[in-house]
């Protein structure tokens, strides 16, 4: 086999990706217990079951970072709309936008959303994704939000996929408290986050800062309370403008700030001092047709990783592949192919406090893709193009 050797890629040694000819990767209970050359393979492991790969590439299973993936009802007509000259507010007007999705997800049942979402989940599973974020913000109300993440806890059940789950009711505000935004994140927002930790819902908590959304001062809020409850943050920002969430959510010590379009220098600082991921989003970035570039060459010079995730929703975003997503980031963002595949792997895992994957490495889980080419740099390459030829899955392999 090929290995993807991602440990290669740093600030220091350049964004070139190493591939190692005649690798072995040795496994058992579930996890890398050594890999590299195979004639270096250690004698000690010579004893465990081999499987040949056929001279294909191995990378770490890709892990989507930043997704919506329960939701319901679509959105396809307001598209539709849109591209026939329609704005915001007729759209708006007519039953559309975002809270056209969270009454059809408020009326879905948690088997409905359940069915809809497992037919998403199995596009990301077939591209070679193993881990999956994803968010709640379509109930804007706790038992709708606290539905959503039973359904995304249940994913992980139904298909071999690991599910990390965020608090995202600070998504917009709903009509019924539209005069009392204080009264939301009070009554829903931080009441339903703690609602939601106790039930076991909830890995990290999140946040929209935009001025169609929340504040700056508003987060800061959200984000202490959820330090109170040793929930990890994560930010929406700079999308639509320059509200300062990124140096916000640096200061509360954020995993990631995702966009980021309109990031400034001083954002940049403070990720690069926090040691907090940007998470490109290209998806949106497209679906919206955007014209403001994030700052991905001043990310790169300043060292702040890069990770890249579909945001998989069906408003701005109705992206269920990593593959296009990666070959967005190098097209659109002009990212390279190894920075494209570290988007999806180790910078990923980075932006989702997991330290156990997204590398190929000992005491890594052996979450594995097998790819039918010979260099990384066709994974970003190729458009519409899947060479997938399978899944190791906790050191089980799952093929096609």
């Amino acid at each position: 086999m090929l290995l993807a050797d991602l440990t290669l890629v740093s600030p220091e040694n350049g964004t070139d990706c190493g591939v190692v000819p005649d690798a072995a990767i040795a496994i058992a209970d579930g996890r890398i217990v050594w890999a590299g050359p195979a004639a270096d393979l250690p004698a000690a492991h010579n004893d465990l079951p081999r499987q040949s790969l056929g001279g294909r590439l191995v990378t770490p299973g890709l892990i989507d970072c930043h997704t919506h993936l329960v939701y319901g009802g679509d959105r396809a007509r307001e598209f539709d709309m849109r591209l026939n000259g329609a704005g915001y507010e007729e759209i708006a007007r007519a039953g559309g936008g975002i809270l056209s999705t969270v009454r059809a997800t408020r009326a879905a049942t948690e088997a409905e959303l359940l069915a809809s979402t497992l037919t998403r989940a199995d596009h990301l599973i077939a591209e070679g994704v193993t881990t999956v974020e994803i968010k709640s913000g379509y109930g804007l109300d706790i038992e709708t939000e606290l539905k959503m993440l039973r359904v995304a806890r249940q994913i992980a059940q139904e298909r071999p996929l690991r599910v990390v789950t965020t608090w995202l009711a600070a998504h917009a505000l709903p009509p019924e408290f539209a005069a009392d935004r204080t009264g939301y994140i009070d009554r829903v927002v931080i009441a339903g986050m703690e609602a939601a930790q106790a039930e076991g819902l909830i890995d990290a908590v999140d946040g929209f800062c935009e001025g169609i959304a929340f504040s700056a001062a508003e987060m800061d809020r959200i984000f202490a309370h959820a330090a109170t409850l040793g929930l990890p943050v994560k930010l929406h920002a700079e999308q639509l403008s320059d509200l300062d969430g990124a140096a916000l959510a640096a200061r509360h010590g954020a995993l990631s700030v995702d966009h980021l379009e309109w990031l400034s220098d001083s954002g940049i600082a403070a990720l690069t001092a926090s040691g907090t991921v940007a998470v490109m989003l290209p998806g949106a970035f497209y679906t919206l047709r955007e014209t403001k570039l994030p700052p991905i060459a001043a990310l790169r010079a300043a060292g702040v990783p890069m990770a890249l995730a579909t945001d998989s929703n069906p408003g701005t975003s109705p992206l269920t592949s990593a593959l296009v997503t990666m070959n967005m980031g190098a097209t659109l963002f002009r990212m390279t192919p190894t920075e494209c595949l570290a988007g999806f792997t180790v910078n990923a895992a980075r932006a989702l406090g997991l330290a156990d994957r997204g590398r190929i490495a000992a005491g890594q889980i052996a979450d594995l893709a097998v790819w039918n080419i010979t260099h990384p740099a066709e994974l970003s390459y190729r458009i519409g193009f899947n060479p997938l030829h399978s899944r190791i899955f906790g050191g089980t392999p799952c093929p096609l």
